[in-house]
């Protein structure tokens, strides 16, 4: 198929705005519950009438301080309380939220300033502050400047103490659909980011038309519980489409400490990367490897994927049916109770899930539902949801969003999630929206009979190898993402007689495994690269990859690396995208390594 669509169910009205939804919430449903923000430890209830009244004296705050309508303020800080009353303290001064991932460089950050023309900033904390007072004078209309850990909020709402109500009223009346919300600078592969110019009409047209697919569990009896950058666009959706479902939101930074928090907010809903939920698997495995049970769970996870892929066909058995409940008593509900004892669902997005862990979660009790969009189209253009759910795929079109295959394979998009275009870049606006208003994704994808979306790779990095055979190099890379000693891995080849690998060990699962094998559990990583055991895990690794594609596209060779790919060291992205020429000019060597004779 080339081309599906899903029509609308909810149109955005010309005069609506997002801070619509939070009066709305002060007004009708005060007393609620919308928050919890943790203290010293201990979760603490915030009611929407306490959020609204701390949005509407920062929003007094930035008035004060000579914020006017369509400014454009950066905020800068990790995915904390803050950050939400902060973004709809920006949009109800009537101004524009500039997120800025909190881990940016000094240059980063300069360049996003230059660029929006930010007239203020918000940043979490003084090492912050120092960068942003370093780059000022690449930045002539920035003005004042915030630090959340020194009491921003408390400095601000003193500070627009004499801003009247009314003054707020008429900022509000400034904002509708077609109001510029806000510049979401893509984190950027390659070059420098553009700015994504995101309106109040997107927001509200990703929420009304998306979020209602998940209505099962969001809404004032569903919580939910982010921990991935809220600069990333995928969390602010989901963040403020909890505010118009008026789902509780608690927020944790560290993902360190994820389990703890878990645990003791007890989301019935989460939204994570596919990592996360490899984590999760491989450290269950791992741990009942290192219990003597590691038979039982694979068991129990086989089981589990039966069971999964059963739903698909009819129904289960009675043998699987009974084996399933056994396992849920011995296995699934442990692995329940690590995600908090309500986890219900979850949303992955960013890369693909895989059909095994996604039948695997689904089978515990935990569907994951995997979706796809990118910045460019406010987050999900599609995704996986109860009526319309295929294991393996990103789902459908979103209600009001169409989908085409172009001739070369591409993804195009069109509706009303795609943005307005990039910021002061008429040409490349012009490149990523045609005439026609489709959106050139750069992925490359297939659409079933039934109207289900299948990323396949990037178009920007299919890789020629030297006998002109065309390469995903996605399609491998994530399947050996997947084994629980592997952090990282790029696939190499383009131009060369063969496909090769380079693979990063992970210093999390590491521990376990060495000690599963009678090894020091903090022997270096350094040591490990031509560890014949290690060499062993990933051979079996490399082969479960390769069978997914044919003998001309597989993977010949790898070479274990010592140095992960992180995103201090510059070879991921914020959002954790592989900078693959980084790393290909970082490692030149070891790829020259790997094709020498």
């Amino acid at each position: 198929m080339r081309e599906y669509s899903v029509p609308a169910t909810t149109e955005v009205g010309p005069g609506a705005a997002l801070t619509d939804m939070l009066t709305e919430n002060v007004e009708k449903h005060g007393d609620d519950v919308g928050l919890r923000v943790q203290r010293n430890g201990r979760w603490e209830d915030v009611t929407w009438r306490e959020f609204g009244e701390q949005v509407a004296g920062v929003a007094k705050g930035l008035v004060a301080a000579g914020v006017q309508p369509g400014d454009r303020v950066a905020l800068q800080a990790k995915t904390r309380y803050e950050w939400p009353l902060l973004d709809f303290a920006i949009w109800t001064a009537g101004a524009v939220t500039v997120p800025v991932y909190e881990t940016s460089s000094p240059d980063q950050v300069a360049w996003i300033l230059a660029d929006s023309g930010a007239v203020a900033a918000v940043v979490e904390r003084a090492e912050h502050a120092a960068a942003v007072d370093s780059v000022r004078e690449q930045a002539p209309d920035l003005g004042p400047l915030y630090v959340i850990e020194d009491d921003a909020v408390a400095t601000l709402t003193a500070a627009g103490a004499a801003v009247p109500d009314s003054e707020l009223t008429a900022r509000r009346a400034t904002l509708d659909a077609d109001s510029l919300a806000t510049l979401i600078y893509t984190s950027g592969t390659t070059g420098r980011p553009k700015g994504c110019e995101l309106t109040h009409g997107n927001f509200l047209f990703e929420i009304d038309n998306g979020i209602t697919l998940l209505e099962r569990f969001l809404g004032k009896d569903g919580s939910v519980l982010l921990f991935i950058p809220l600069a990333h666009v995928l969390a602010r959706v989901l963040q403020v489409g909890a505010v118009k479902t008026r789902t509780v939101t608690g927020h944790t930074p560290d993902v360190k400490n994820l389990l703890e928090d878990l645990g003791a907010f007890r989301p019935s809903f989460v939204l994570a990367v596919p990592r996360v939920f490899e984590k999760v698997y491989n450290s269950a495995k791992a741990k009942a490897e290192a219990d003597g049970k590691g038979r039982i769970f694979d068991r129990a996870a086989t089981v589990a994927v039966e069971w999964s892929r059963a739903q698909d066909t009819g129904g289960a058995g009675l043998g699987l049916r009974i084996q399933h409940a056994l396992f849920d008593r011995l296995v699934y509900g442990k692995l329940r109770a690590a995600l908090g004892g309500r986890c219900q669902g979850a949303i992955s997005g960013g890369a693909p899930l895989g059909e095994r862990l996604g039948h695997f979660f689904r089978g515990i009790g935990v569907t994951v539902y995997e979706g796809y969009g990118l910045t460019e189209t406010t987050a999900a253009a599609s995704v996986n949801h109860d009526d319309a759910l295929r294991i393996g795929t990103v789902g459908r079109p979103l209600p009001g969003v169409s989908f085409r295959i172009a001739d070369d394979g591409e993804i195009l998009i069109r509706g009303g999630v795609v943005m307005r275009g990039y910021w002061r870049n008429e040409q490349a606006t012009a490149e990523a929206i045609d005439g026609e208003g489709w959106f050139h994704t750069g992925d490359i994808g297939e659409i079933d009979a039934d109207g289900f979306l299948r990323i396949t790779g990037r178009k920007k990095e299919i890789l020629v190898t030297a006998g002109g055979k065309n390469v995903a190099p996605a399609v491998l890379e994530d399947r050996l993402r997947a084994h629980r000693l592997v952090s990282q891995c790029i696939v190499v080849g383009d131009q060369r007689p063969f496909i090769a690998a380079l693979i990063t060990l992970d210093a999390e699962a590491l521990p376990l495994w060495l000690e599963s094998k009678g090894k020091p559990a903090d022997t270096p990583v350094a040591r490990l690269v031509d560890d014949p055991d290690v060499r062993a895990e990933l051979d079996a690794a490399v082969a479960d990859a390769n069978r997914a594609v044919s003998q001309a596209e597989a993977i010949k060779k790898y070479r274990v690396l010592a140095t992960d790919f992180t995103e201090e060291n510059g070879m991921l992205t914020p959002s954790l995208k592989l900078k693959r020429s980084v790393v290909v000019k970082e490692f030149d060597a070891e790829v020259e390594a790997l094709y020498a004779r």
